[in-house]
């Protein structure tokens, strides 16, 4: 049985795990800290396309600088004249439509533009700064889960827009070569969600049940009448680096465990206390199967912990490409 929690856009698809404390959620969004990746070829092959689309962004604000009509920023005026709003760069030498699930109160018609075989994947927008609204963010990635089904895909950030269609033709021309590459790092490549949670107070108890020092420590904190302030804060900095030396290990053997099943791993800012794990995982197609199996069988091992796994996504930890059109 698969359970499915938050709301989500009609065509989504939210991965549970059928075992003790598992639960599925929709993906957010958090500040990167710190990566994990198997040390082989493909996974040198994932940073090397992160690494050329940090670069790739660069080259391209560089390009439409000099060409005195668009920029990186991200003030845009706000005018009644409508632009092109990028959701992601595909492979595709042939035009195609992918119906009306784009951006907007009236979904609007989704197609591409295109430069050779390259083709930006677009619908027609305001030309102004888009409020990142719940429909509006779900609107982006539906698109994008569209178009993943048969494609590998860019994905681009939310709030792309370009102001013709000349100048996303530029953009595909001038960083054709960049684009392709890492088209071809990423071919036949997902992104899959895991965060890890636990009962911070169940974890506290067990901590000062198994650790003598701090069983003694708080046994003498109770036991006293008298001020005990700089008792207590010897027993809190003992329970913090006695939870961050447990969250380590149950991270450490998680990520050993999917690493054999996965391409790389990303590690995210954990959200809250009871979130000691927020990674991504980018993995092959015809490894999607296995890693569900892994991820099911890790779950039921840990019955302490409750696992939270969705996908599959477009990789958007994998992938970084942020562009912006200014009024020239």
């Amino acid at each position: 049985m698969r359970k499915a929690s938050g709301s989500a856009p009609k065509g989504e698809r939210g991965r549970g795990v059928v075992a003790a404390g598992v639960k599925a959620g929709r993906r957010k969004s958090a500040a990167p800290v710190a990566r994990q990746a198997k040390p082989n070829g493909p996974v040198r092959a994932a940073k090397a396309a992160r690494r050329e689309t940090k670069g790739l962004e660069r080259r391209a604000s560089e390009k439409v600088l000099q060409g005195g009509r668009m920029s990186a920023t991200t003030d845009v005026a706000t005018s009644a004249s409508r632009g092109k709003y990028v959701y992601c760069i595909i492979e595709a030498p042939d035009a195609l439509r992918f119906g009306p699930v784009g951006i907007g109160a009236d979904p609007s018609e989704v197609y591409t533009v295109h430069y050779k075989s390259l083709a930006a994947v677009v619908s027609d927008a305001p030309l102004e700064v888009l409020d990142s609204t719940r429909e509006n963010v779900l609107a982006h990635e539906r698109v994008n889960e569209t178009v993943m089904r048969e494609h590998t895909v860019i994905p681009m950030s939310f709030g792309t827009i370009f102001k013709t269609r000349e100048d996303i033709v530029e953009l595909l021309r001038s960083a054709a070569g960049a684009f392709g590459d890492v088209l071809n790092k990423m071919q036949n490549k997902l992104e899959f969600g895991l965060k890890v949670l636990w009962d911070r107070d169940q974890a506290i108890r067990e901590v000062e049940h198994e650790d003598e020092d701090i069983s003694r420590l708080k046994k003498e904190i109770s036991g006293q009448k008298g001020p005990t302030y700089f008792a207590r804060m010897q027993y809190g900095r003992l329970i913090d680096s006695a939870l961050q030396s447990r969250s380590e290990r149950y991270v450490a053997d998680i990520l050993e465990q999917l690493r054999e099943v996965s391409v790389a791993s990303r590690i995210n800012k954990p959200i809250g206390d009871k979130m000691i794990m927020n990674a991504a995982f980018l993995i092959s197609r015809d490894q999607e199967t296995a890693f569900d199996a892994k991820v099911k069988s890790i779950a039921g091992r840990f019955d302490k912990l409750t696992f939270k796994y969705t996908g599959p996504w477009p990789p958007y930890n994998f992938v970084n490409i942020r562009l912006k059109l200014e009024r020239a």
